[in-house]
C-alpha cells in the first residue's frame, strides 16, 4: 500500500491524478480501478476527471460519493440517464434494476438504446456503458422486477434509491421497502412535455400523498408519450437530488413536489405537510 501510495503521489499534477498515471497503477500493482480512485481520494488526490467538479465538489465530498451506493429501480427512459450521470459523477457503486429489454419504441429517448441494442438487456446494457465512461464505478445489473418481495435483498446497502419506474403499484411498493429500510428515495416522473421529483426521507409519506387518488388504469405517460428531452430534464433533477443526499448539503425537496412543464417553460413547487399537500 505505501508503494502504491508512493506512486501515486510521484504521478500526480499538483493534485491532480491524470488517467494515464491512474492505469498505470492498474498495471503496475495489479489492482481495479476502484482500488486505485480510492487510494487516490484517500491521499487527497481528485483524479483528473472530475476537476471540472472541484469547484462544487471537494475532494473530501468526491471521496464520499466514490464510497457511496445507489440503487436504480428502472432502466429506461429516467434510469438511463440517472445511471450515466451517477458514474461521471463519482458515484463508487450503483445497483441497475430491471427486468426487460430493449425494443423499438424505446430508440427516441433512451439513453442507453441503440438499434443494435433491440433485445438486450437493459441492465446489461448499462453495465457495459458505465465499464466505457468510469471503470473505476462498480456496477450491478440485476435482471429481475423489483417487488415488495425482493425489494429489501435488492436494496440492501444502498445509500440512496432512486425510483425511475412507470408504474405506479411497483413505485408504491419501492417506496414502503425504502420506508422499512431507512433509507431516502428520489422520486421523477415523466409523461410528455410534463414531469415531476420529489425527494422522501425515512418518515415521510409524500409517495403516498403524491398518489393518494390513483386508481388502476393506465398511467398519464402511457397517454401523453415522452419525447427525447423530458427524461434528460427530470433525471438530471434526481441526479442532483442524489447528490445532495448523499453529501448532506443544499436544501433537498423534501416534503416538496417539483413540477416541470416543458411546452410553457414553468416550474412549479408544491409543499406537502405532515404528507397532504398544503
Amino acid at each position: 500500500m505505501d508503494e502504491l501510495h508512493s506512486f501515486l503521489q510521484s504521478s500526480a499534477s499538483e493534485d491532480l491524478l491524470p488517467w494515464q498515471s491512474h492505469v498505470a497503477a492498474v498495471e503496475r500493482f495489479g489492482i481495479s480501478h476502484a482500488e486505485v480512485e480510492h487510494s487516490a481520494l484517500v491521499l487527497g488526490l481528485l483524479p483528473s476527471r472530475y476537476q471540472r467538479n472541484r469547484n462544487a465538489i471537494t475532494v473530501v465530498e468526491q471521496l464520499k460519493l466514490f464510497r457511496s451506493t445507489v440503487a436504480v429501480i428502472g432502466c429506461g427512459g429516467l434510469g438511463g440517464y440517472v445511471i450515466e450521470q451517477l458514474a461521471r459523477l463519482g458515484v463508487g457503486k450503483i445497483v441497475a434494476i430491471d427486468p426487460d429489454v430493449f425494443e423499438e419504441h424505446n430508440l427516441n429517448r433512451q439513453l442507453l438504446s441503440s438499434p443494435g441494442a433491440v433485445g438486450q438487456s437493459k441492465v446489461e446494457a448499462a453495465a457495459k456503458r458505465v465499464r466505457e465512461i468510469n471503470p473505476a464505478t462498480t456496477m450491478v445489473p440485476e435482471h429481475k422486477a423489483y417487488s415488495s418481495e425482493n425489494g429489501k435483498e435488492l436494496l440492501a446497502g444502498a445509500n440512496v434509491v432512486v425510483d425511475a419506474l412507470d408504474s405506479i403499484p411497483v413505485r408504491l411498493a419501492l417506496s414502503n421497502t425504502c420506508a422499512e429500510l431507512g433509507v431516502p428515495l428520489i422520486h421523477g416522473a415523466i409523461a410528455g412535455w410534463y414531469g415531476q421529483v420529489t425527494t422522501q426521507f425515512p418518515g415521510d409519506k409524500t409517495i403516498e400523498a403524491l398518489y393518494s387518488r390513483w386508481v388502476e388504469g393506465k398511467g398519464a405517460e402511457k397517454r401523453l408519450g415522452n419525447p427525447a428531452f423530458t427524461p434528460a430534464v427530470i433525471a438530471s433533477i434526481e441526479t442532483a437530488e442524489v447528490c445532495k443526499v448523499l453529501l448532506g448539503v443544499g436544501h433537498p425537496l423534501q416534503s416538496r413536489k417539483l413540477s416541470i412543464n416543458l411546452f410553457d417553460m414553468s416550474f412549479e413547487e408544491v409543499v406537502f405537510e405532515h404528507g397532504v399537500v398544503d
